[in-house]
Parts: C-alpha cells; structure tokens; sequence
C-alpha cells in the first residue's frame, strides 16, 4: 500500500503521540509498504524545536528502508496558552499545505491523519479525494473537547458551537476514524461516526523492550543514591492536562518518613511550575527526559508509578505512558474518576482515586508504602495486562489488516 501520513508529531521525539507515530510508520514500511510522512520538526514535550532541526523550513528525510519524512515549518510558542497553543496548530496546516498539495499526486492508498491536530483534518480530506484514497482519522486527543473542558477556551458562546459544528462535519467525513480507547471510540460515534467505521487502534508497548527487573542493582538508585528506598516514579510530559500540582502537596506530605523518595523525570510547559513546587523537598529528585535506551531501567526504578490527571481529562485522552507503567510489572496510582477508561485500565493493576481529590491519593499512596505484598500482585497483573491487549505487534497487526480492508473496500 502506498500510504500518507500527516501528523504534527513524529520521531525522534521520544515522549507521546511522535514516538508511537513513529514507530507505526516505521512498522508498516518495515512490512514493505511504502509510506510517506509529513510531520513537523521535534519539539515536544520541551516545546523547542530541536537544535540540529533548527535554520530550515523545509527538510526531506530519506534512509533506506524507512519512511520518506517531510519536515515542514510551524510556530512554538515559549508558553503555550489556549490562544497561541491555537495559532501553534494553525500553523502546521499553513506550513505543510504545499507539501500535502504536492503529496496528492503520489497517489497514495490511504492519506492518515492524527489529530491532534485538526486543524490538519480538511487538509487530509481535500488531499484523499483528490487522490481518490481513503481516508482515516485516527484520535490521540480530542483537543476539541479538551480544549474547552480543560479551560483553554472559553465553554460557552459561539466559538463553542462553531468548533463543535465543524469537528463533527469534518469527523464523520473520513472513511474511518479510530482512536485508542473503548470510552474514546464511543465519543466518536457521538460526534457523527457510523459504527461500522468507527475502529480500536490503541497505543501499545514493545513487551520485549520494557520488561520486570529487580530493582535491587537497577543503575537510575544507584546513581541517585537512593538504594532501599520506596520510590515513586511520574516519568513523561510535564503539561496542563497532567495534574502534575497534586505531586506537590503528596511530596510534602511523607516529607518526614525517610523510607520513602520521590522521582520526576521529563519535559513541557509545567516543569518550571513543578521545580518551583517541589525542587526545595530533600525527597524529590528532578531528572531531565531520558534516552529510549535507558527507559526500561528508568520505569524499572520506580516501587509505584503515578498517574495523576486533571478531572475531565480522563476520557479525552489515554496517558500514552500508561503503557509502558503497565509492561514494568509495576503498580499504578492513577487519579480518574469511576467510569472512565483510565480507571477501568488501572483497576485491578494499581489503584484509582477521584480526579484532584489530595486526601485521596495521599490514602493510596500510604496503603502502597505500607503493603509490599500487594505491591506486588498489582504489578504482577499490570505485567499481564500489558503482555495481553497492549503487545505492539498484535496492535500494529490488527492496523495493517485495517488499512488492507479500507482500500480494498475503497477500489470496489
């Protein structure tokens, strides 16, 4: 299959929705597909464009047996609000518009898109018919949605109704949307998807590459000094829909039992907030995002990962790091309200508390602190879940059959 690929994230970046577009674009060419991505250059979770990507608007990537990447222009913002994270969006439609234009007559198969953004979904539209391929939408984030449930944009008044009008006029025009969850699937059938076209593409994880180890000797302890101790671990995006101020008052709260350390590593728009909430606590380690190669190690160090999230967020999105929280063989403390998808995940493999509820979550956390055994047989189930419905091959599998279905549907 000849198949395009138009989406605002893409490797290297190592967190998110660019690494699994990533992988899966490698994956498919991989399997002898040929496969175009337009993408702009890295700049999450940092919000920097990357150094080595910076003094050139447009840039062709070709290495043989990968993906033909095109790298095209869009505006970071140093701080991302609603309205320049808006303009930030815009921008890569703008940027990638003659490449996409150009792309049509390729021909390709299939024209895939992400969202976010969807500012890019139009573009994706107009670029498949021409083309006459198929089109398919697939939703990390309804950033919609979340855009105005989150507190980015006003909820109320005309902006309001004409971003929903055009999400749903847009959404129901592709020849398939998916998205990575049940709870988010059932969302796009609200938005104006038939069933029959509305598909489970969820995030997996490499089961082979991120796997249990003891954390006795694990290195991330042993460089930090924090041999023996009970750690818990928020390894990702440091953004506005992760709740990451609840990790503020928890540090404070076992600030004076000495079993227990506290590591947050990564990248985004709230780390300075964070190190100004947390950098003084003698029981809080900041690192910088690490390397893909030391990810297993790192996920390995924790005793107990968290997950915390703002109410409401739960269903807009699906933590991406979740899936590589469940494949350590670790318990998970996730804050998600009954109901949602991200409680239902972590049920059984960790424990969910109400979204922002700080009494709540400082419970769980000293029921895990206090209880190794049932440390243990929730991150022996994590493993499992993980090793069951997330493996990347069974995943990437189902989407390969998927795409051969929608195109042999589309030459009848």
């Amino acid at each position: 299959m000849r198949i395009l690929i138009y989406g605002l994230n893409y490797a290297p970046e190592l967190t998110g929705i660019g690494k699994y577009t990533g992988e899966m674009a490698s994956w498919l060419s991989a399997r002898g597909h040929d496969v175009h991505v337009v993408a702009a250059p890295p700049y999450y979770p940092a919000w920097r464009i990357r150094e080595d990507y910076r003094g050139t608007l447009y840039r062709t990537e070709r290495v043989q047996g990968q993906p033909v990447v095109y790298r095209t222009p869009l505006y970071v913002p140093d701080v991302p609000s609603g309205v320049k994270r808006m303009a930030h969006l815009f921008s890569f439609m703008v940027g990638s518009l003659p490449v996409m234009l150009r792309e049509m007559f390729w021909q390709p198969e299939v024209v895939f898109t992400v969202e976010p953004t969807f500012f890019g979904a139009p573009l994706a539209l107009l670029v498949a018919a021409g083309a006459g391929a198929s089109s398919w939408l697939h939703v990390q984030d309804f950033e919609v949605d979340a855009a105005f449930d989150l507190g980015l944009l006003p909820a109320k008044g005309p902006v309001h109704a004409l971003a929903l009008w055009l999400e749903k006029s847009f959404t129901s025009a592709f020849s398939c949307v998916s998205s990575i969850s049940v709870k988010m699937v059932e969302r796009t059938r609200l938005k104006g998807v038939p069933a029959e076209r509305a598909v489970l593409f969820p995030n997996w994880v490499d089961v082979e590459a991120i796997h249990p180890q003891k954390a006795e000797g694990n290195n991330f302890r042993a460089e930090l000094g924090l041999e023996g101790k009970i750690l818990l671990l928020y390894s990702g995006n440091m953004g506005n829909k992760q709740g990451l101020e609840l990790l503020a008052p928890l540090a404070r709260f076992f600030e004076d039992d000495a079993r227990v350390h506290f590591l947050f590593c990564g990248d985004g728009a709230f780390r300075p907030q964070l190190e100004a909430l947390v950098g003084h606590h003698p029981n809080v380690t900041l690192l910088p995002l690490q390397p893909l190669e030391r990810l297993n190690e790192l996920l390995n160090a924790a005793d107990i990962h968290l997950l915390p999230q703002r109410a409401g967020a739960a269903d807009l999105v699906m933590p991406s790091k979740l899936t590589g929280m469940l494949s350590s063989g670790r318990p998970v403390i996730a804050t998600a309200d009954a109901g949602t998808q991200v409680a239902h995940v972590v049920e059984g493999c960790g424990l969910v508390v109400p979204a922002e509820d700080e009494d709540a979550l400082h419970a769980a956390v000293s029921k895990l602190i206090e209880d190794e055994p049932l440390r243990l047989r929730l991150g022996e189930a994590a493993r499992r879940y993980a090793v069951e419905h997330l493996g990347k091959e069974e995943v990437l599998l189902q989407l390969e059959r998927d795409l051969e279905a929608l195109v042999s549907d589309c030459i009848k």
